[in-house]
């Protein structure tokens, strides 16, 4: 039985290099709905930022582990604490990320947490929160 990881896909008219510079520096998109702060960096294999928002009720820690340059992203959460859960550590060991492509004269982009899954106690307050984002982002870049 293969498990379902919470995906959310969009085009854009923008150019890669373009979507790939907003996505690469999570303060440009995942901001603007729910009080957070972003710290850190997310520039180079193996930066680290911190989201925190919620008035404390969401904190994590994620690393760029994979980056290749207007084609994927991908940061592993190293830490977390979600407060709302009865498991507040359950996004740690989880990946984000994005995948980059041409498509049909346009820009695709292919969001994927990997380990949020329906089984995961705030699969559907967080899935319901990725898609505020990713709403507004496609929003942005169209």
């Amino acid at each position: 039985m293969s498990t379902q990881n919470f995906s959310y896909t969009f085009t854009t008219s923008k150019p890669t290099d373009e979507v790939f510079k907003i996505l690469i520096n999570p303060k440009k998109w995942w901001n603007g709905l729910h009080d957070e702060i972003i710290t850190g960096k997310s520039e180079q294999p193996d930066d680290v930022f911190i989201f925190d928002a919620g008035n404390g009720v969401h904190h994590t820690e994620q690393k760029l582990i994979e980056v290749i340059p207007d084609q994927k992203i991908v940061w592993k959460v190293t830490d977390s604490n979600l407060t709302f859960a009865s498991k507040n550590d359950e996004w740690t060991g989880t990946k984000i990320g994005f995948d980059i492509s041409q498509k049909d004269n346009n820009t695709q982009v292919v969001f994927t947490h990997d380990g949020l899954t329906p089984e995961f106690e705030c699969y559907g307050d967080c899935s319901n929160a990725w898609i505020q984002y990713l709403e507004k982002l496609e929003k942005e870049l169209n």
